[in-house]
């Protein structure tokens, strides 16, 4: 997936002039790459689109004016996406009562290697992730993952980590987003 350039990224007072309309097409454009997984487990396919308004709301909320603190923000959210034939994603790990938090994260640590997207053509692909978010006792309630998926476009998202075995088939609107983000 193309990267977001700087030259996309507006100044504050003409982001501030059209958030209502950009946010609202970067929200329904994450609505349409938000799978749910079981109770527990949303997982957020990045678009360029996604990580653009990321980056513009970080500015804004940050009130982020020089240049070499802009760049890094593109920089580090750029990061989220997936290269050629792969799919960036988010992982949000939602549990609401801290102390159940904790003992989850504890007990989930090996998740990450649990997780899967199914393909058209039947294939399980389990993600490539940064080895730092997983501590060595609890694993970080949000992790960044990318899905090496060629030209073989997700059919269903899941995990087969025995507490949380789950799959979710992708609705028509999900395939054809991400098919489209695989496409470049």
């Amino acid at each position: 997936m193309t990267k977001v350039e700087r030259s996309e990224i507006l100044d504050l007072a003409a982001y501030d002039r059209e958030r209502d309309r950009l946010h609202a097409a970067a929200m329904e454009a994450k609505e349409a790459r938000r799978v749910e997984v079981g109770p527990w487990l949303t997982f957020l396919f990045e678009s360029r689109e996604t990580v653009r308004d990321q980056i513009q709301e970080m500015i804004r909320a940050e009130r982020l004016y020089r240049e070499a603190e802009i760049a890094h923000e593109v920089e580090t959210y750029n990061e989220l996406l997936g290269g050629p034939g792969e799919l960036g994603c988010s992982l949000l790990i939602g549990i609401p009562d801290p102390a159940e938090r904790d003992a989850k994260l504890r007990r989930w640590l090996p998740l990450v290697d649990h997780l899967y997207v199914r393909t058209a053509s039947g294939r399980t692909v389990r993600p490539t992730y940064d080895r730092r978010q997983v501590g060595e006792e609890r694993l970080s309630s949000v992790q960044y993952l990318k899905f090496a998926l060629g030209n073989d476009a997700p059919v269903a998202v899941g995990c087969d980590l025995p507490d949380l075995r789950a799959e979710t088939p992708l609705g028509p609107a999900q395939r054809e987003a991400l098919a489209r983000d695989l496409g470049g």
